[in-house]
């Protein structure tokens, strides 16, 4: 059984037009959640063309990347609070997004989702970056057990699925307000709206967002996006 309109709103949440030849594959083994190797941060100090000094803050302005203190929501509470915790808001700074994903207690189906389409190399690398609405465990649940089975068994409909939350540009939640509507590297648009800590992606409402990993903004919802039927 397919996934239809039907499930359309489907309350409660790296990674998801797709460059299908961009996305992860299986290693020898089989498995498809090992993670890149250590991203390459930048230097401290950058020197602009004109001789001015720009550090790391003001390099992030503008660009779509957003610190732990820009982070709202009333979900962001169930995030762990412990900086060693690598599912802590500290510890997904330093992760890309699917592995970051991998580590947040929220976001527990959405990475096994991500490892059975073969998107984790995908999300994770390290010289692209993304905007993720990223369904949570609730989200997944309201699908069903049976109807959940059958798309992440069906690998190229799981991938239409997860491709369709993700935008391939870095954005805040200032940025997807403005924008209003963002195409996914799936290929259709998602719309935004609301104001302030009140934001909507389609149908579905923004639980925590603005959390920063190392390659991707995320934004946590509570409704699991189903691209629009050919």
């Amino acid at each position: 059984m397919r996934v239809t309109k039907k499930i359309a709103v489907l309350s409660a949440a790296s990674a998801l037009a797709l460059v299908m030849s961009a996305c992860g594959t299986d290693d020898e083994n089989g498995t498809t959640d090992t993670v890149q190797d250590a991203v390459p941060t930048m230097e401290d100090d950058t020197t602009m063309d004109d001789g001015m000094d720009m550090d790391d803050d003001d390099m992030a302005m503008g660009d779509g990347v957003t610190t732990v203190d820009d982070v709202f929501g009333e979900a962001c509470s169930a995030v762990p609070t412990d900086p060693s915790d690598p599912g802590s808001l500290d510890g997904m700074v330093a992760d890309p997004v699917a592995t970051a994903a991998s580590n947040n207690p929220l976001l527990q189906t959405l990475a096994t989702a991500v490892a059975e389409a073969g998107l984790v190399d995908t999300l994770n690398d390290p010289n692209a970056e993304y905007t993720v609405f990223a369904p949570t465990d609730d989200a997944f649940d309201a699908l069903g057990e049976e109807t959940l089975n059958e798309v992440l068994a069906d690998q190229e409909q799981l991938t239409s699925i997860l491709t369709y939350h993700v935008v391939p540009e870095r954005h805040d939640r200032d940025a997807i307000l403005e924008a209003g509507e963002l195409e996914t590297i799936q290929g259709e648009t998602i719309t935004i709206s609301g104001s302030g800590d009140d934001v909507t992606v389609n149908d579905a409402t923004v639980l925590c967002g603005n959390i920063p990993t190392a390659n991707a903004t995320v934004f946590v919802i509570d409704t699991v996006m189903l691209p629009p039927e050919e």
